[in-house]
């Protein structure tokens, strides 16, 4: 039998360079440190200077208990014109398969269509086989290779 979904809201936390809903900033932690479990310590100041560089938060929450994080911000480049670039989509754990995700990214991409963006964009870890099926069921596709080089 599968489990039941959970009736989930989305509450915008960051927006605007400035977190609006610290509450909901701290409830998320726990969620988001399960896909970057090397977040500093003091993730209310990190995340501050995330926002204040012009990243935006939303969460997924089911009543008072956060199941998903979203981390984006929104661009102008010669490639794409406007697009939305998702630094991070996670689901916690517990809540894998219950809609969370689709949730968070059915958000982001009525947000990007509300500002004019074309196009939703990700990176997603080589390793990451579970996520990369959900984004193609999702309807993404790969559309290029990104290229790094560690400068530490």
């Amino acid at each position: 039998m599968a489990p039941d979904r959970p009736a989930l809201t989305v509450h915008r936390v960051a927006t605007g360079r400035a977190v609006i809903e610290a509450g909901w900033l701290a409830k998320a932690e726990a969620v988001h440190r399960a896909l970057r479990p090397d977040l500093p310590a003091d993730y209310a100041a990190t995340m501050q200077g995330i926002v204040a560089d012009g990243g935006e938060i939303a969460v997924a929450a089911a009543g008072d208990e956060v199941l998903g994080i979203t981390v984006f911000r929104s661009y102008r480049n010669t490639a794409c014109g406007v697009f939305f670039y998702v630094d991070d989509l996670v689901t916690a754990p517990a809540a894998r398969s219950l809609g969370v995700g689709k949730t968070l990214l059915d958000w982001l991409a009525a947000e990007a269509k509300a500002r004019g963006a074309t196009r939703l964009r990700l990176d997603s870890g080589t390793h990451r086989i579970d996520a990369h099926r959900f984004y193609h069921r999702e309807g993404m596709h790969i559309a290029c290779f990104h290229f790094s080089r560690d400068l530490a």
